[in-house]
């Protein structure tokens, strides 16, 4: 509410010619979305890719944050450090607390989706294009996936926006 008083105070200023206003910054927050230009997603798409090919089959091993073996919240938080230098916490719990929620019909590339699998345990990946996202399973290690399998659309938690 504080906000949309502040940005109905500086268009009635802009408007008397006293202010002059400039877009808002790519990243910055309006109300619940992200303003990103759309070079930005073609960039961190090519960037997850890359990514995938570099870490493609290292196997998965809880705790891990190697190529010898790494985990799903391990993945994630090393891959947004190499290739977006963004800080996340370690787990998956925590990620899951970061960032702000987004709808799953509205995701974009980098939005980290979760999932509860058997209703437990909780698993994370970085969603990329199309209903495909990027993660370290379990069965086959760091792995592309499509998020409208029956398997994955029976686990879906939550997605959350961190970029």
């Amino acid at each position: 509410m504080r906000r949309l008083i502040l940005i109905s105070l500086l268009l009635l200023l802009s408007a008397c010619g006293g202010v002059t206003t400039r877009p808002p910054p790519a990243g910055a927050l309006v109300g619940d979305a992200r303003l990103r230009p759309v070079e930005d997603d073609k960039t961190l798409l090519m960037r997850l890719y890359r990514q995938h090919q570099v870490w493609r089959g290292t196997p998965y091993r809880l705790g891990g944050q190697s190529r010898s073996g790494i985990d799903c919240s391990g993945f994630v938080q090393l891959t947004y450090r190499s290739q977006l230098g963004r800080s996340l916490p370690r787990t998956t719990s925590q990620q899951a607390g970061f960032g702000i929620p987004v709808n799953r019909a509205e995701l974009m590339t980098g939005d980290l989706i979760f999932f509860k699998i058997n209703g437990i345990t909780q698993h994370v990946g970085i969603y990329l294009e199309q209903n495909r996202f990027l993660h370290a399973s379990k069965s086959s290690g760091v792995m592309i996936s499509a998020l409208d399998s029956p398997y994955w659309q029976s686990a879906y938690w939550q997605s959350r926006r961190v970029l």
